[in-house]
């Protein structure tokens, strides 16, 4: 099943140690059970210019120019060999970093995040979705050190800093923010309800014959959690208040 008349591209951001990856598989996942054609990517990308910037995470940093013309050069190569054409088919694409990150990451190396983002945006199309996830610095640097995989340059504590606050800064009607400190199943519900409620992912599932279950099954899930925080006796009442609201938003 395709969309129509063109796919949607939805972008996952924020800091290292966020769990942007983790959101993808679960997205990927559901909507793998809807019948879309779903195409998973990230950046940088493993081609050559992408490459360049892996290898600098751990040999060193290029300088801050240079470095930004490395990350666009490599934008600009998966845009024409694989966002475009899959947003022409009519597919659902799920990047894992995009160049609202370049705008953070560089921009916390003291360029100019807008001028960053009006270039990336002169060629690179915009998310119809942008997911933000955001979590508190002591949390993700704690998540970056369970993880593991040796020192990333990208990942020192007062870039991260500057990162996280451009992240914050960024507006538009197509963000989604959402608490990275929530459990994970509670943010990939969060997610799934907003792409759902794309236009063009919504009439697509509406016209499937699976849709109906589809729309049933995630009523189902919504009024199970709801008695879930309503019977939980180790939260207050403000705190099923709070989380409530966030699950019915």
């Amino acid at each position: 099943m395709r969309l129509q008349p063109r796919g949607v591209l939805i972008a996952f951001e924020g800091i290292d140690g966020a769990g942007k990856t983790t959101q993808v598989s679960a997205l990927e996942k559901w909507l793998g059970t809807t019948g879309l054609e779903v195409v998973r990517t990230k950046e940088p990308t493993n081609g050559t210019w992408g490459q360049i910037v892996r290898a600098s995470s751990v040999t060193g940093r290029l300088p801050p120019e240079k470095e930004l013309e490395v990350f666009i050069a490599d934008r600009r190569d998966h845009v024409r060999s694989l966002l475009t054409p899959a947003l022409e088919r009519g597919a659902v694409i799920l990047v894992d970093r995009y160049y609202f990150s370049t705008a953070a990451y560089q921009g916390a190396r003291g360029l100019d995040p807008a001028e960053i983002l009006r270039q990336n945006e002169a060629f690179a199309p915009r998310p119809d979705l942008l997911v933000i996830l955001e979590l508190p610095l002591d949390a993700a640097l704690e998540r970056i050190e369970v993880r593991g995989g040796g020192e990333n340059l990208f990942e020192k504590r007062e870039d991260l800093a500057k990162c996280d606050a451009i992240f914050r800064r960024l507006e538009g009607n197509d963000i989604l923010r959402l608490d990275g400190t929530q459990p994970e199943e509670t943010v990939a519900k969060l997610i799934a309800d907003a792409v759902r409620a794309l236009p063009a992912v919504g009439h697509a599932l509406r016209s499937s014959p699976s849709g109906a279950a589809l729309a049933a099954t995630a009523e189902q899930t919504t009024l199970a959690e709801v008695a879930r925080i309503t019977n939980d006796a180790s939260l207050s009442p403000a705190e099923k208040l709070a989380r409530l609201r966030r699950l019915l938003a």
